[in-house]
């Protein structure tokens, strides 16, 4: 019979080094599995502060505002009005280009539905938009300290990635801005989804308004894709106004600096160019 010492500080060693190896070949076991890809998407977003994220948010803005020079897409506009009037319904197909830095052109395609919500409603969405493009207008719609207050509440892991939840509070109740909540992509830095209501009443007509808007990436650009928005007029009735933007198409790109004229921070959309106004 072998009657030598047992060494237990040597079997200890042993243990330990071999847990450690399992470790390491388990981790790198999980690499291979998932490929890089994978582990890139699982990886927690950075911590950062509000204001980290809302320097990040306009700086990467700016970087795109001064490489997009145009594009081109559709639209749909679906309006549904019941009330005290009754039901009525309109819609529009529209195609629309954009030509930096303020130039936006719309072609009618094809229209249907009531006559006074075509005409009082969708046209002047329209028109709404091409003046709130403007250099002036952007200033007062601009996604920026100057304009809001801006609070973190949580990271959200979604299926279109992580995202920082930001809420933001308008400095002055004006017509341009929100009060609401912002979802931030985490990697690119740009508003994904908006969802809140303007900070000023826009109309005598309208008790109050609730707005969703989502963005979607198109190539290197994130651009409208969903919008949807819920008014309650006065006196009794509901609006529900929907707007869904398709077929992309970039048709110019620039490298350089941003021009003269073109806005550096981000900005939601125009209220008045996303809320049914019945008067």
């Amino acid at each position: 019979m072998n009657c030598r010492p047992y060494n237990f500080a040597a079997a200890t060693s042993i243990a330990r080094c071999s847990s450690r190896l399992l470790l390491v070949l388990l981790v790198l076991l999980s690499v291979v599995l998932s490929g890089p890809r994978g582990v890139a998407e699982n990886r927690p977003a950075p911590l950062l502060t509000t204001d980290a994220i809302v320097t990040a948010l306009m700086t990467a803005n700016a970087r795109r505002a001064a490489a997009m020079r145009g594009y081109h897409g559709k639209r749909s506009y679906h309006v549904r009005y019941s009330g005290f009037f009754g039901a009525r319904d309109a819609e529009m197909q529209v195609e629309a280009s954009y030509t930096a830095p303020n130039h936006k052109d719309f072609k009618v395609i094809s229209q249907s539905g009531s006559k006074i919500l075509l005409n009082h409603v969708l046209l002047k969405l329209l028109d709404s938009e091409k003046e709130a493009i403007q250099e002036s207008n952007r200033r007062q719609m601009e996604l920026s300290p100057k304009n809001y207050e801006f609070t973190w509440k949580e990271t959200q892991d979604t299926p279109d990635g992580q995202m920082y939840v930001l809420a933001v509070v308008p400095r002055e109740k004006t017509k341009f801005l929100y009060r609401g909540n912002i979802w931030v992509d985490a990697r690119d830095f740009a508003v994904v989804r908006m969802e809140g209501e303007p900070a000023k009443n826009p109309s005598l007509w309208i008790s109050r308004t609730f707005i969703k808007h989502q963005y979607k990436k198109i190539g290197e650009f994130w651009l409208p894709f969903h919008n949807e928005s819920t008014t309650q007029v006065r006196l009794g009735g509901r609006s529900v106004l929907t707007i869904d933007y398709t077929d992309y198409q970039i048709t110019s790109v620039g490298r350089g600096a941003s021009p003269h004229g073109i806005d550096k921070n981000p900005v939601l959309p125009d209220p008045s160019s996303v809320i049914v106004d019945q008067h």
